[in-house]
């Protein structure tokens, strides 16, 4: 299928990085939110971002991306898009209800994917009238500089929505990794480990802050340590995909830390509010 409009629906962090990467590819992007002011940040931020990319790769693109974008609050917009990509916080309940909107709006021939990293896709993709024309994708945050991506296979995704899912990534210069639909895929069932149990270490005063990063980076040679990435992601995110995966797997192994509740009840979620386990001056 020919893809030339996409709509990306919710402009957080990750909508803003998802609007980018395939408005720099010349796509015509919708950016939509319920959220005139949040709009309007992504606007600076998408500016931000492509300014940045700009200055590390040396780009000679000669692409606009602003131009490329449409910002707007209307979800009938998406009526317009081959492909969609949804975005919106990761809260079931929020999620089903977009869904339940959708239902009516999306043009027959478009393709959706969900942009989750716990949240069933077989189950989002059952409010719609086309099931077996969702996938979902699991971006990483920044998406411009992490090119490998997650593509969920649901109960009922067809072969050719993999398939042309695949050829959209490849469009972009990103590349998907197919994995089934069980809650955390591979990425984060592993990573949420890893973080947790850095939380938990901190909790019990094994190691300082930077110390248990600079473990990880030193002597196993990731680029950042598991306290740097929760802030990175955000600490409610990861909070609310330990809870996704320990109500879905019913084991305790991944009961999330006490101070990590702790600190999302205090608004320390990291990089998106200036502070987590490090402090950012983000001006």
């Amino acid at each position: 299928m020919t893809i030339k409009t996409i709509a990306v629906i919710g402009a957080g962090v990750m909508g803003q990085g998802v609007a980018y990467q395939f408005a720099k590819y010349d796509y015509n992007i919708l950016l939509i939110d319920n959220s005139a002011a949040a709009l309007e940040h992504a606007r600076k931020e998408i500016r931000n971002i492509e300014r940045l990319d700009k200055i590390l790769h040396k780009s000679s693109s000669t692409v606009n991306v602003l131009d490329k974008i449409t910002f707007t609050d209307d979800l009938k917009a998406v009526g317009a898009a081959d492909f969609i990509i949804e975005n919106i916080t990761e809260n079931i309940a929020l999620k089903e209800n977009l869904y339940r909107q959708l239902k009516d709006v999306l043009a027959d021939h478009a393709l959706l994917a969900v942009n989750t990293s716990a949240v069933s896709v077989t189950r989002l993709a059952s409010f719609l009238k086309k099931p077996q024309q969702v996938m979902g994708i699991h971006f990483m945050n920044p998406v411009h500089l992490k090119p490998t991506v997650e593509v969920i296979r649901g109960y009922h995704t067809t072969p050719d929505t993999i398939n042309a899912t695949q050829e959209l990534l490849g469009s972009v210069k990103m590349t998907g990794v197919v994995v089934n639909d069980l809650p955390g895929f591979i990425s984060n069932r592993v990573l949420m480990l890893t973080i947790n149990e850095a939380i938990f270490s901190l909790q019990d005063g094994v190691a300082t802050v930077p110390d248990i990063d600079k473990i990880f980076r030193e002597c196993f040679g990731h680029k950042m340590g598991p306290l740097e990435t929760a802030d990175l992601i955000g600490l409610d995110t990861i909070l609310y995909t330990l809870d996704v995966l320990f109500a879905s797997y019913n084991d305790t192994k991944f009961r999330p830390s006490p101070l990590l509740k702790k600190m999302v009840d205090a608004g320390l979620h990291g990089r998106k509010t200036k502070e987590g386990f490090y402090k950012y001056d983000l001006n």
